[in-house]
């Protein structure tokens, strides 16, 4: 949203919501509703579509909301479609009880996302009664706070924060689980527990969603230490906070857990989902005997450590720490790649190569997949780097981790690849991604000639720097920072492209982008229009081509900038 829209335009409905022809919007019944019985309400334009699965999740949220602020009379909601036909806008209309502009209208419907800047849905732009813009954030209000966010202000909203905050400070068990409607938990029989059986205990928050590939890896581990915990007496307990969008899916995974839950249909999920700042799943937040928050995520510790990061205090997380730094400091390369007997990894042509032959060699170790475009996209640039690295350092080797789905796959990409691999469906690729908490991929783990990893990001450090990056310490890549910021100094804070007429490019610093223009990857400096969310690498701004023009980029999208994550 332009921050002049927000900060100060008022907004005249009739002439907002209207068009030549139309003066009226409708309910979905058909029911023609003046446009003028608008005026002097606070409105809420929500921007959805019933092919858009978050939206579909949303919409129940703020029917919920509506029929709450319903009986005020001043609140009222019109929805903005971003659905392909009539019979889609007409059957998810159907489940919506406030108003529409009529789906025909296409012209207006396209008017108003352009005026707001709508960039993704579900958004609900809400506008007081003046006509001004008042929020355009009223998704994560309602998702967060639902009607008690009303009037959807920015003092409102800092109030619901400052209350927030008052509740951590005096946070107890029941400040935390018990709502006005509910003093109980449930276990997986359906039986109601009372929230105050859990006063004294250590309580384990288990944010988890049934689909999530590393929920279900997790919960099974988290399962063993529990019913453990249980058998040796522990005065602990675990509680569900589901994620899940779907009650089957929380019922299927529930039904194996030992623990109790906050019921499925109790909106206090995603408000602990807030109140928790939850980041990741899965997510264990341990709550002490005195009610306060003990530990934000312990998912990480339970994974390294298992029953032995219990009771997951201060002084045990110092213990374990000084366990994972010894265990650091004897790493050797064969203790990162052997695993029983596979103690060898393969060429090309299917050979085995020991792992005891590249000892004393700096390895990187590519985790990658063919099904993965940014994979794809930055296989070329490593190429280059390891040619260019290889002629410095003829001991430097890569080893390629696949990811991919089937041999075929694995055979077709890494026969692109200089260098070499584990073998597909290997067991030690879990073990080595559990190792270094790979979450995504492409990336990169650097091993030095003693065995020790030097960095998780060398993969980005690669996208930065290219072969310069090697060998990867942080001596040499501090060195490399300064000198890339010192001829930064002589590069233009502003400027304008051939590629990007409509508005200025702005030197800015970006963790990880694709280049509008050569369409590769970038990490650091780039010229940015944040509005259009358009980049250029410094090279493909500044340079030109020898005849003088600007060059052009490709058209061309790969997912999640330059990251495949799996759900």
């Amino acid at each position: 949203m332009a921050t002049e829209l927000v900060n100060g335009v008022s907004h005249d409905l009739l002439s907002l919501l209207s068009s030549d022809d139309r003066d009226f919007v409708i309910r979905s019944n058909g029911d023609q509703i003046r446009i003028s019985s608008l005026v002097g309400k606070i409105v809420g334009l929500y921007f959805s579509g019933s092919w858009c699965g978050p939206c579909r999740h949303f919409t129940p949220i703020l029917v919920e909301a509506y029929e709450e602020l319903s009986s005020k009379g001043d609140f009222e909601v019109v929805f903005i479609s971003s659905d392909r036909d009539d019979e889609s806008f007409n059957g998810y209309f159907s489940k919506m009880p406030w108003l529409a502009i009529p789906f025909p209208d296409q012209g207006t419907l396209k008017r108003l996302k352009e005026l707001f800047k709508v960039r993704g849905i579900p958004n609900l732009v809400v506008l007081d009664a003046n006509g001004k813009v008042s929020c355009d954030r009223g998704v994560d209000i309602i998702r967060n706070y639902g009607a008690e966010g009303y009037p959807f202000t920015p003092e409102k909203l800092d109030y619901l924060r400052q209350e927030e905050e008052n509740a951590k400070n005096n946070q107890t068990i029941s400040s935390i689980l018990v709502s006005s409607s509910r003093d109980y938990l449930i276990s997986n029989e359906g039986t109601k527990i009372p929230v105050s059986d859990l006063q004294g205990k250590m309580v384990g928050l288990y944010f988890s969603a049934y689909p999530h590939r590393l929920c279900l890896e997790f919960t099974p581990k988290l399962v063993e230490i529990y019913k453990k915990l249980k058998e040796k007496g522990e005065n602990f307990e675990i509680v569900l906070i589901s994620i899940d969008y779907d009650e089957k899916d929380f019922k299927q995974s529930f039904e194996k857990m030992p623990w109790l839950a906050l019921p499925f249909q109790d909106k206090g999920r995603e408000k602990l989902a807030r109140y928790f700042e939850l980041s990741a799943l899965p997510s264990l937040v341990i709550i002490g005997e005195d009610g306060k928050t003990l530990n934000q995520n312990v998912a990480e510790l339970i994974e390294d450590h298992g029953i032995e990061a219990y009771p997951f205090t201060p002084d045990k997380l110092d213990e374990l720490a000084e366990i994972e730094k010894a265990r650091l400091e004897a790493q050797t390369l064969e203790s990162v790649l052997v695993h029983g007997d596979k103690d060898f990894v393969i060429e090309k042509t299917g050979s085995k190569v020991p792992v005891s032959e590249l000892a004393g060699r700096n390895v990187l170790l590519y985790f990658s997949a063919k099904w993965c475009p940014p994979c794809r996209a930055f296989l070329p640039k490593l190429i280059e780097a390891y040619k260019e690295i290889k002629e410095k350092d003829s001991r430097f080797e890569i080893i390629f981790v696949s990811s991919d789905r089937d041999q075929s796959s694995f055979e077709e990409f890494y026969s692109g690849m200089p260098w070499l691999a584990l073998p597909f469906g290997d067991e030690r690729k879990t073990i080595l991604q559990k190792k270094f908490k790979i979450k995504g991929i492409p990336a990169a783990i650097a091993i030095s000639s003693s065995g020790k990893t030097v960095t998780k990001e060398a993969k980005e450090h690669l996208t930065a720097y290219g072969a310069d990056a090697y060998p990867f310490t942080e001596q040499h890549l501090k060195q490399l920072k300064e000198k890339l910021e010192e001829i930064a100094k002589g590069w233009p804070e502003k400027l304008k492209h051939e590629l990007h007429k409509e508005h200025e490019l702005v030197r800015i610093k970006r963790k990880g982008f694709v280049c509008n223009g050569c369409r590769e990857m970038g990490h650091g400096w780039s010229f940015y229009c944040k509005e259009c969310d358009f980049d250029l690498h410094p090279n493909c701004a500044l340079k030109k081509k020898e005849n003088g023009e600007e060059g052009k980029g490709e058209e061309g999208r790969i997912c999640q900038g330059d990251t495949c994550r799996k759900a």
